[in-house]
């Protein structure tokens, strides 16, 4: 197994696939496509010709959300999920200027926190911040 990473956004049919692989809702046709479209940074990993993992960030250039990190089971546990994190953290990086700062924010699948941890983000709460929230919408 030799493992490359791509700076490229995957088509809707494999992110549909890396979905379903790790148990994901899959959202329908149209949105993924505008959400695949308005990634500010993706990061896949293939194995040959194939899409074993992803992740990618969505902001605007001080705040970051890192979002569908996403490994097939059968590749967990081999630090790919980890890379692609680094990845995107790098990225990002390259584009704050001298004297700025950005935030970069992920609302982690249940019990992966410990993953996140490992790569340096914090739990919230924490003594910065307060918890995180969300609100989903569904039509």
């Amino acid at each position: 197994m030799s493992i490359i990473y791509l700076d490229e956004i995957p088509d809707v049919k494999t992110y549909h696939e890396l979905r379903t692989a790790v148990e994901w809702c899959v959202f329908c046709k149209e949105q993924s496509e505008k959400a695949l479209k308005n990634s500010f940074f993706c990061v896949v990993a293939k194995d040959g010709d194939q899409t074993v993992a992803m992740g990618r960030a969505v902001g605007d250039g001080m705040y970051y959300t890192i979002v569908d990190v996403m490994v097939k089971p059968q590749y967990q546990g081999q630090k790919i999920g980890s890379t692609i994190i680094n990845r995107l953290v790098e990225l990002i990086n390259v584009g704050i200027p001298e004297g700025g700062r950005t935030s970069i924010q992920l609302i982690a699948a249940l019990g992966k926190e410990g993953f996140y941890v490992k790569q340096g983000f914090k739990v919230l709460p924490n003594e910065n911040s307060g918890p995180a929230l969300r609100k989903v919408i569904y039509t």
